[in-house]
């Protein structure tokens, strides 16, 4: 059943078109140009309940306009859009208390009082009762390691610290729905680890349907596996992230490690970036080879005691992908 239904989905904006130089400046008083941009172009999918979906694409593409319909911030031109049964634009006031929003660069709560406080205001806006407050409040701040911060002011914790609190006050309500724009950005590591295992968690346990939308293509591939695309408005890829992967993985690095190794075999399109006495690190041009087909050849001259296929560099998938369709 889908839980989310966009169809046939359209947005355009005026701005304001005007040559450089002052002049030009002092015209638009009297005369202003505007262009019509197509920011969404005739956008369809469909959502499952419980499914996380990575929405991609380049700046400009039109991925934060389709957002902000979806939460009923703008209104479409033309379209369908429904999300748990709701129209998110005319059902504004009840459709709100079924979804949770973050934005990796704005934040929901006050910057210069106490976290738990900032929950408090969220408490009384989403008129939730006190037993499933602190139900949910008992069960986020001990899922993403609140319980040593949440009496500290917003503007004295770290960015990692910020946004699990973000993330946290997204869920108080107990929505359906979750849309994540840029959930990690600007985040170390080690905090980046942790969103991701939490957003996993709480869509294991409680269903949650998340849209996520993000430049950091680790976040996608750890997160998900269907992947929608928009470019130029239009949406140009609606599948999975493994089939991107193998489309658009132009080489892949492997390492054979053994015993002994006199003279590399001469394989057409395997570059050797590193060899060692004991092991090699290659190149694979994956349009003409296959892995098995270069392990082959080198077990032909020597005995291999163990491969190593080296993880790709996922962003250079993404930018194939996004050459392929001229973003």
């Amino acid at each position: 059943m889908n839980f989310i239904i966009v169809k046939d989905l359209n947005k355009t904006f005026k701005v304001l078109k005007r040559d450089s130089g002052l002049i030009n400046a002092f015209k638009t008083l009297f005369k202003r140009n505007y262009k019509e941009i197509k920011a969404v172009d005739n956008v369809s999918f469909n959502i499952k309940k419980g499914e996380i979906v990575a929405y991609i694409g380049p700046n400009g593409a039109g991925k934060s306009t389709t957002i902000k319909m979806l939460t009923g911030i703008l209104k479409p031109d033309s379209g369908e859009i429904k999300v748990a049964g709701f129209n998110p634009f005319n059902d504004r006031v009840k459709y709100v208390k079924n979804i949770g929003v973050v934005f990796g660069q704005k934040s929901q709560l006050w910057w210069d009082i106490p976290v738990n406080d900032s929950y408090q205001i969220l408490k009384d806006i989403y008129k939730i009762s006190d037993k499933d407050y602190e139900k949910r409040l008992n069960e986020l701040t001990e899922l993403l390691d609140l319980k040593e911060i949440i009496k500290t002011p917003l503007r004295q914790l770290s960015l990692g610290q910020r946004m699990r609190c973000e993330i946290a006050a997204s869920l108080l309500h107990n929505p359906k729905v979750l849309f994540l724009d840029e959930p990690t950005i600007g985040l170390d590591a080690v905090s980046k680890i942790q969103v991701r295992s939490f957003i996993k968690k709480i869509n294991k346990k409680h269903k949650v349907t998340i849209i996520l939308t993000s430049h950091d293509m680790t976040d996608i591939e750890a997160l998900t596996n269907r992947v929608i695309m928009i470019g130029h408005g239009k949406k140009l890829y609606d599948g999975t992230f493994s089939d991107i992967k193998k489309k658009f993985e132009k080489t892949k690095q492997v390492e054979i490690i053994y015993k002994s190794l006199n003279n590399p075999p001469t394989i057409k399109n395997v570059k050797i970036l590193n060899k060692t006495k004991n092991k090699v690190l290659l190149d694979v041009d994956m349009s003409s080879n296959t892995v098995s087909g270069v392990i082959r050849e080198y077990s032909k001259v020597c005995e291999i005691e163990d491969v190593n296929i080296i993880p790709s560099d996922i962003d250079n998938i993404i930018v194939n992908l996004y050459k392929e369709y001229n973003l």
